[in-house]
């Protein structure tokens, strides 16, 4: 666990920005995907979902032990297979993380009722980024990150995760076309 209490690891990455504001406040913004999770390998999406139950399930017993109004946080997954009642659910209520692949990203962002739920992600996390990084479904990938990006207030954290990536910095360009700076001490960015 990390010192504010959150797993550390890949949960952690995805439930703190959720979970970063416990209480609505005046001038919240409207309900909509916090957390987006991008994974090109659809079969571990229901893996991902599966594997926040248990942290999700703890931060609230341990909010609740607090007197701390926390909402439930609510996770949806979106691939080629979802049924088009849970697809209709997610555009109506959008979970606050969204687990997706790139492809299923872009078609959530070509229809307008559905590409709303983005407006208030706060983070965009990308699961096995070598297999992105400098391809044409990368390339596609960053062009609906760029487009989520100005939905937005503010530009999401964009979170690449792997075990393997090489070079860092082609990893790093991917996820902020912008930065120059990189921290190679470590094997993720």
């Amino acid at each position: 666990a990390t010192p504010g209490g959150l797993p550390a690891g890949l949960e952690g990455s995805v439930l703190k920005p959720a979970t970063r504001r416990r209480r609505p406040a005046p001038g919240d913004p409207p309900p909509g995907v916090r957390v987006l999770y991008v994974s090109p390998l659809k079969a571990l999406n229901h893996d991902v979902a599966r594997n926040l139950e248990v942290p999700l399930a703890g931060i609230a017993r341990e909010a609740q032990a607090m007197g701390l109004a926390l909402p439930d946080i609510e996770v949806g997954v979106r691939t080629g297979d979802t049924p088009s009642a849970e697809r209709a659910g997610h555009a109506r209520r959008p979970p606050h993380v969204m687990i997706t692949t790139p492809e299923s990203l872009y078609l959530l962002l070509t229809s307008s009722s559905a590409a709303r739920m983005f407006a208030t992600t706060r983070a965009v996390i990308i699961d096995e980024i070598h297999t992105l990084v400098g391809t044409k479904r990368g390339a596609h990938l960053a062009l609906s990150l760029e487009r989520i990006e100005a939905m937005t207030a503010a530009p999401p954290q964009r979170i690449g995760l792997s075990a393997t990536v090489r070079p860092l910095d082609e990893a790093a360009r991917f996820l902020d076309r912008k930065s120059t700076r990189l921290n190679s001490s470590h094997s993720s960015v």
